[in-house]
């Protein structure tokens, strides 16, 4: 009776299961062996540099995820709904985009475009100037850029994927095309987006580190001052690791609770 007890303990709690209590147990055998035999003493030296770098990547993080869907959702009606001559720009910058390195496009951008700004005397003497000689707005630029090209085309899918036959309904009961495409199209095509939206986003934290090519200071980075300043390698490379699983890990768990309030069924 305590077996059958115990079995159906396991099935309700899945963390009980054999295999994640062994998952668990070498995760903590790994914990242990690194707090005993790593070097830690240098992270009060870091500890302020590090809560920024943090910062710094997850603002970048969140601003550019939601510039991109701003231009994603656009690029994505253009090419499924829209004339030729907005379908074909639409289609030739995400297909550009897509196809070229997000490193090379960043480095165009700050080596090649902020280049030409110091030229230009009413460039220098404008007030955007103190914010052109920095760097973060070319990153925060092809970050952008490289998410609404990779969403343009997930939202082209998703806007084509909404049956037709709803829309013509709602304009068959006399809804003015903003209102069909506010109330319907758009609502159905993001709740099909959904689950590959919160796979892009995953991939666009791990883009972020790209930014300290061009002097951001994020997170990755600071990994970097520490290895050269202290020529430790392994526990800021460790730590930096835990710190992008556990982004992570918030990303996944809000997309999830985002997905569990949103019907199964579309259409």
């Amino acid at each position: 009776m305590s077996t059958i007890v115990l079995a159906e303990r396991l099935a309700r709690n899945p963390w009980l299961q054999p295999h994640r209590i062994g998952l668990l147990a070498v995760a903590a055998a790994l914990v242990a062996s690194a707090a005993l035999f790593m070097r830690w003493d240098w992270i009060p030296n870091y500890y302020d540099l590090a809560l920024a770098g943090i910062w710094r990547t997850i603002w970048i993080l969140v601003v550019t995820c939601a510039l991109g869907m701003m231009l994603a959702i656009p690029l994505g009606l253009a090419q499924a709904a829209g004339p030729w001559w907005l379908a074909m720009p639409a289609n030739a910058f995400c297909t550009v985009i897509r196809g070229t390195p997000l490193l090379l496009q960043l480095w165009l951008l700050y080596y090649g475009l902020g280049s030409l700004f110091p030229q230009f005397p009413a460039i220098r003497n404008s007030e955007l100037w103190p914010y052109l000689r920095q760097a973060w707005p070319y990153a925060v630029l092809a970050l952008t850029m490289s998410f609404a090209a990779y969403e343009g085309e997930v939202m082209r899918g998703a806007f084509a994927g909404v049956p037709k036959g709803q829309l013509e309904a709602a304009r068959a009961f006399g809804m003015r095309r903003s209102t069909v495409f506010r109330r319907i199209w758009l609502p159905q095509a993001i709740q099909r987006a959904l689950p590959t939206l919160a796979g892009e986003t995953v991939l666009q934290l791990k883009a972020t580190p790209l930014v300290a090519t061009i002097t951001v200071v994020d997170i990755y980075s600071v990994a970097s001052r520490v290895r050269q300043d202290t020529f430790i390698v392994y526990e800021p490379l460790l730590l930096l690791a835990l710190i992008y699983l556990l982004i992570t890990g918030v990303i996944i768990f809000l997309f999830r609770r985002l997905e569990a309030r949103i019907p199964s069924r579309l259409g």
